[in-house]
């Protein structure tokens, strides 16, 4: 009953014609309905051109020789760009790319605290991917004993190969003090803020405990331009007492 006496109410009730949008409008309702599959799409897009770039190293500056420092402190980072700078200067551009670039890669060994043994397990982590890459040829060592004993990846002074885990540290490293064309490099000083104060120093005072040597390989895979590294490893070890 109530249902034709609405009918009989509504009798006279046309209904609103569709309504036609113009070309901006319904550009405007469909991005209104789907802005956010487009913006998740281009992010992927993004995303996958940004990890193939990466992947295939475009836009990313090769370095044509690489330093692993491993110690229980790091280093001054204006230690460590003077030192790249300085290396640099007496290397050769290996891959063509116009430019000499040296990286010295920083595997912190810290203390038995907790914190400590967080970066610890992190630096021992990137510095076994570091080996296995052979991308790290120098090595600056202020326990050349105990890596070569974890590792023993480090060749004899005498160009020779050797995995016996003892060795005499001064079969395969050099004191830092023994090389006098890296004693002669221009490191100047560094400036450190520790616990709010600044701390003043020589970089090749920071230098002088540590030990240099070089990686030996002992199957086919070796670090990218391994003549060019052994070239550099001759220069700076030159005039040494060795």
């Amino acid at each position: 009953m109530a249902s034709e006496y609405l009918k009989w109410k509504y009798r006279d009730v046309q209904p609103n014609p569709p309504l036609e949008m113009t070309p901006q409008q319904k550009r405007a309702n469909w991005w209104f309905y789907h802005k956010w599959q487009v913006l998740l799409g281009i992010g992927g897009v993004a995303l996958g051109i940004y990890l193939g770039a990466r992947a295939l190293g475009v836009g990313q500056i090769k370095p044509d020789y690489q330093v692993a420092y491993v110690g229980s402190t790091a280093m001054p980072e204006e230690t460590v760009t003077a030192m790249e700078s300085a290396l640099a200067a007496l290397g050769t551009d290996c891959n063509g790319d116009g430019k000499v670039v040296v990286c010295v890669n920083q595997y912190v060994m810290g203390d038995n605290s907790d914190d400590g043994a967080v970066y610890t397990y992190a630096s021992s982590t990137k510095l076994m991917a570091d080996l296995d890459a052979c991308d790290s040829y120098f090595f600056l060592l202020e326990d050349p004993v105990t890596f070569q004993k974890n590792y023993r990846v480090l060749r004899d002074l005498d160009g020779s190969l050797s995995e016996e885990a003892e060795q005499e540290q001064d079969s395969y490293c050099l004191a830092w003090s023994q090389c006098p064309v890296l004693q002669a490099l221009p490191l100047g000083e560094f400036t450190e803020n520790l616990l709010g104060q600044e701390i003043h120093g020589d970089s090749q005072a920071q230098l002088a405990p540590l030990y240099v040597a070089r990686r030996g390989f002992w199957t086919e895979r070796t670090c990218s331009y391994l003549q060019e590294c052994d070239t550099l490893w001759n220069v700076i070890t030159g005039g040494s007492d060795r």
